[in-house]
């Protein structure tokens, strides 16, 4: 029998085809009038082209305002590419490159997972797909350039800031009580009341936290109407600004990529400028304050204070306020305090402190020891989970949970014969 071989054309699906979802990628590095007016443009330029296009859907426009390019952590770019893991997306439009990303390693493991996810990448400059043959090398080749633009820009800023430095003019200044305009320091009428309040509120012996609470209670508002705390205390009672000084290159940026800055510890030179501008905390206010701030660092024991780490250092959260618990010494024992409580008080947070030691015994319990192993906390425990009815959770790391009740000592289990000793010899002193 004679096989019979015919061509078959599938006839014409009767459904249109799928319209591609694209959307488009903009930004601008400065927070200038300008650079806000150029990524405006952008945005409404890729709303008509998308939108222009009859295979096209438009997918919405991402769009970030004074937003450097070396970091991914940008908000409309995180968007973006949430967006595109929901399935939301089968095209990006971008400028350029650099407009998509700086860092090299960065912008390729962004393409690659777009890659991955089977969306394209369009770069209208260089008139390249990333999903192209050759793509990821032209990618490699015109980040690094990129990139090396970038470093080239940081470095040129920095020379500018440091010859500024030199010839004593601070660069930009944002705090309380003081503005800066084209060099020049002057002070903002009521702020500089309320900073100089600050610096008399500490000369008459009261803490960091006490201040933050008088202020909070006189309905004093912060910088932008925000409430005080004690880490913005610990800023302005340690700013020579305030008593007319300059004190520049106090801190330095690193890397161009990471974008952080580190305390100048003698890598760089500093610059001291005095009489600079009107004081507005007296020097002698200013000086008294220092030297009873000092005085208090150095009559602490070695490895006290706000960022000294401990075990417990933060594992322990507030099940009241989400916050973590601070270390606190009390008379005769170390215990441990909701920071809510410690900053505004316990109509802020009712939560109880816990004894440290109280805390080493439980934990101990938890991990199934004899005694209180930090190592072993520190790798084994994610957090404690601080509760009400005095319930500490355990939450360890491989998911799992322990859950104890603790009880305060008894005040007759806190009398140990040498506290008796010392309380016998106090009543026949008297």
């Amino acid at each position: 029998m004679e096989r019979i071989i015919r061509r078959v054309t599938p006839a014409a699906s009767a459904r249109p085809p799928k319209r591609l979802r694209v959307a488009a990628y903009a930004r601008v590095s400065m927070d200038k009038d300008t650079m806000f007016h150029s990524l405006s443009t952008q945005v409404s330029y890729y709303n008509a082209y998308i939108q222009r296009n009859p295979v096209w859907e438009f997918a919405g426009v991402y769009a970030d305002n004074a937003c450097t390019g070396t970091r991914v952590d940008r908000p409309e770019f995180q968007r973006l590419l949430a967006d595109c893991q929901a399935g939301k997306i089968d095209r990006i439009i971008t400028k350029s490159v650099s407009r998509f990303a700086r860092n090299t390693l960065a912008l390729l493991q962004v393409t690659r997972e777009l890659k991955g996810l089977g969306i394209d990448v369009y770069f209208e400059k260089e008139n390249m797909h990333s999903l192209g043959g050759d793509g990821e090398l032209m990618l490699s080749l015109l980040a690094s350039f990129a990139q090396e633009e970038s470093y080239s820009v940081s470095e040129n800023c920095k020379w500018q800031i440091r010859k500024r430095f030199e010839q004593g003019i601070p660069t930009t200044t944002r705090m309380n009580g003081l503005r800066i305009d084209h060099g020049e320091i002057t002070p903002i009428p009521g702020e500089a009341e309320t900073v100089c309040l600050i610096f008399r509120l500490r000369d008459q012996g009261l803490g960091r936290i006490a201040i933050a609470k008088e202020l909070n209670r006189r309905g004093i508002p912060a910088k932008n109407g925000g409430r005080w705390t004690e880490g913005c205390l610990s800023k302005i009672l340690r700013n020579e600004k305030y008593c007319g000084d300059l004190l520049l290159q106090k801190q330095f940026r690193v890397d161009h990529l990471e974008k952080k800055d580190k305390p100048n510890e003698g890598e760089l030179p500093m610059y001291e400028v005095r009489d600079n501008h009107e004081a507005i905390v007296p020097r002698d206010l200013f000086n008294s304050v220092h030297d009873a701030m000092t005085l208090n660092r150095l009559t602490l024991p070695e490895g006290h204070g706000r960022h000294a780490s401990y075990p417990f250092s933060g594992k322990l959260v507030c099940a009241h306020c989400g916050k973590h618990y601070r270390r606190r010494k009390n008379t005769g024992f170390i215990a441990w305090q909701c920071n809510t409580f410690m900053t505004y008080g316990k109509d802020h947070c009712p939560a109880r402190q816990v004894r440290e030691e109280i805390l080493e015994q439980y934990a101990a319990l938890a991990l199934g020891m004899d005694h209180f192993d930090a190592e072993a906390f520190r790798e084994r425990i994610d957090h404690v989970l601080v509760c009400d009815d005095q319930i500490l959770k355990f939450m360890f790391k491989d998911g799992h949970a322990e859950e104890f009740r603790w009880q305060e000592p008894s005040r007759s289990a806190a009398w140990t014969p040498e506290k008796r000793a010392r309380a016998s010899e106090r009543r026949r002193a008297g």
